[in-house]
């Protein structure tokens, strides 16, 4: 059994606020024999998975990590949907995944920032979106320095130092906004508050982002299959 099957059924258990006992009971299994399934120490059968979607109301896919949709759907890019027009002048065979991960990229953002404005601590959406506009401006140098025949002068930061400032940039928004999210003052802004952090679940998102989830879910899984 993949260490994906181990995650989830802890996740959706807790999800759903049941206890270890309580879903070992209705699984007609010990409680014992749960916790190794949690824990990853011991692996279950078939009939087990198919047992435990059913129970909380998934595919058996979703339970082995193999999609992050819980109802089994394999994630389509017309299924996406558009946040912003697409009238890109470029069409050629990278036009596919292309468009596939910039619809990831810009509802996953739209999810973010929307989250931001709940949670409204100045602070954290100054780093947030800083470190957000470093990585931009990255990979877009990168693209532009390409060619070049293209001027170094649209650029105020040297080339040969650039990526090295950028990156320490990148690091400080990150340390900042992880403070900050903690509830520790960071320079002239204070932490958030305990009532302001958000209380999230993929069953959470789905129900606060109904247009959006799906896309966030698909890069969570993309990113950290990269990872792996």
């Amino acid at each position: 059994m993949n260490k994906d099957f181990s995650r989830i059924i802890t996740l959706l258990r807790k999800e759903k606020r049941l206890s270890q006992k309580q879903v070992a009971a209705d699984l007609e299994i010990s409680q014992a024999l749960l916790s190794h399934y949690e824990k990853g120490i011991r692996e279950c059968g078939l009939d087990f998975v198919v047992k435990t979607a059913d129970y909380y109301q998934v595919s058996c896919d979703y339970l082995l990590g193999r999609t992050p949709q819980r109802n089994g759907a394999t994630l389509k890019i017309e299924d996406i949907p558009e946040s912003l027009h697409n009238n890109s002048q470029y069409s050629n065979g990278n036009i596919l995944i292309s468009n596939l991960n910039k619809k990831l990229i810009i509802n996953t953002t739209t999810i973010l920032f929307e989250l931001l404005d709940s949670i409204n601590n100045k602070g954290l959406t100054a780093n947030i979106s800083n470190y957000l506009m470093v990585s931009a401006y990255k990979m877009f140098r990168i693209i532009y320095s390409a060619n070049q025949s293209n001027p170094d002068g649209m650029f105020a930061i040297n080339p040969q130092l650039y990526s090295g400032f950028l990156s320490a940039q990148q690091s400080i928004c990150e340390a900042s906004a992880l403070a900050l999210s903690k509830g520790n003052p960071v320079d002239r802004y204070d932490g958030i508050s305990v009532d302001s952090a958000p209380q999230l679940s993929p069953e959470k998102i789905a129900e606060l982002f109904p247009i959006h989830a799906s896309s966030l879910l698909n890069l969570i899984q993309a990113t950290e299959i990269l990872i792996k």
